[in-house]
């Protein structure tokens, strides 16, 4: 992708409505732009980030053998009332022509097993695991978080379904995993620690995924030693024994909250009909579990917990491109021509790379590169066409190497 061409622009100043540190930079950089608080677009280099996490939880999930699809949006309020759940106030609510009151779903347990009961029907039917990437609703009070907090938000939801408590567990364990493989490849694996919280009226513990952030809304106790976390709201006596930890080696931290995984149990198949007949021919409802990751959250934790004073910067594994090859020529000369070579040569290697071929000054577009956070500098000026060298800078490190053509093409 050449720079010029790229349908955004970089800003020089934040914008002044925006008090979060990933929106501010976001805006800046020109990777989202805010239609009204907590609403966000996502513009072509926001999108590619936000791709790249969506492909990573994807592989992740059918890996656990998860089967995609997609639920709608819209949502019957009568089958929400069926699990006393249509009267939160989480709702955006509107009445549709000759069908009625209906909302836009905030999340998705009730449709799924309401679509599970139509093909479920003998323990044969059990177990699967289905999931959809798909935008949400909800009617925050505190939309101030930039894309951490949105009241429209793209969100991973994955349903397990279950002959009993046994089976659930052992799916649950290889979702925790899957969890933390996501986490460690979109690069917050080393911040982000499986977190005990409350399991409300359906288990014992429920399990969040939170990610050290000085900007989260959360404060968690950590046990290094065991590499778990404790969430504020459920820091008791009976739980560090239930966990074996002593209270005076926890440390505390802010943190946000990226991932929670939770076992239903029976909350949704009982009132929503979803059962089935076991090999003696006895009925019972399925036991289910749920599992949600926020891949445009984890787009703003993103920026929280990595960008530094000069901008963005982004995991390889996540990042808009690999590369930004920056010309520091003017159109026509060597430098330019020497650029462009490069730039062909790159593309045909099937690398991933933005090319500022604009014409400004050096430190405008060095500056420009901080700020978008792409992991790896390219420049080309008069030293590279005199020596074949490029001056090759990490963006994270700052750690500048000379490279050849053959070496930068061998990345």
């Amino acid at each position: 992708m050449r720079q010029s061409q790229l349908f955004t622009k970089t800003r020089k100043l934040a914008p002044a409505d925006e008090v979060s540190k990933n929106a501010q930079l976001l805006v800046r950089a020109g990777f989202v732009h805010k239609e009204a608080a907590g609403i966000y677009s996502f513009l072509p280099l926001g999108l590619r980030v936000l791709n790249n996490i969506v492909r990573i939880i994807r592989e992740e999930m059918n890996t656990i053998g998860g089967q995609e699809l997609s639920m709608s949006a819209l949502q019957n309020a009568e089958l929400w009332k069926k699990t006393d759940r249509w009267e939160q106030d989480v709702w955006f609510k509107t009445e549709l022509k000759a069908a009625g009151e209906t909302g836009f779903g905030w999340t998705h347990e009730e449709p799924i097993t309401h679509i599970a009961s139509q093909y479920v029907s003998s323990y044969r039917d059990l177990p699967f695991a289905a999931y959809q990437i798909q935008t949400k609703f909800r009617n925050e009070e505190r939309a101030k978080s930039g894309v951490m907090r949105g009241r429209e938000f793209l969100m991973k939801d994955l349903y397990s379904f279950h002959a009993d408590q046994a089976d659930l567990d052992a799916f649950y364990e290889k979702a925790t995993q899957a969890y933390r493989n996501v986490f460690s490849r979109v690069g917050l694996g080393e911040r982000t620690f499986i977190t005990f919280a409350s399991g409300g009226a359906f288990s014992k513990y429920s399990h969040e995924f939170q990610t050290l952030c000085s900007a989260g809304e959360d404060t968690i106790y950590i046990s290094r030693e065991k590499n778990i976390a404790i969430n504020k709201e459920v820091l008791t006596d009976e739980v560090l024994a239930d966990l074996g930890i002593e209270r005076t080696s926890l440390e505390e931290a802010p943190a946000v909250e990226v991932g929670n995984i939770f076992k239903l149990g029976t909350r949704f198949s009982e009132p929503l009909g979803l059962s089935y007949t076991d090999a003696e021919g006895k009925k019972h409802p399925v036991v289910m579990g749920c599992y949600g990751i926020g891949p445009s959250r984890l787009v703003g934790a993103l920026v929280e917990t990595l960008a530094d004073e000069k901008g963005l910067v982004w995991p390889e594994a996540v990042a808009p491109f690999k590369y930004h090859l920056v010309s520091l020529g003017h159109d026509g000369d060597d430098v330019s021509k020497a650029a462009d070579t490069l730039y062909d040569d790159l593309t045909k290697a099937d690398v991933e790379v933005l090319y500022d071929d604009r014409d400004l000054r050096a430190g405008e577009k060095f500056a420009e590169s901080d700020l978008l956070g792409i992991p790896k500098r390219i420049v080309v000026g008069k030293e590279s066409v005199a020596t074949g060298e490029f001056e090759v800078v990490d963006r994270a490190t700052g750690k500048v190497e000379k490279k050849s053509r053959v070496e930068v093409l061998a990345q």
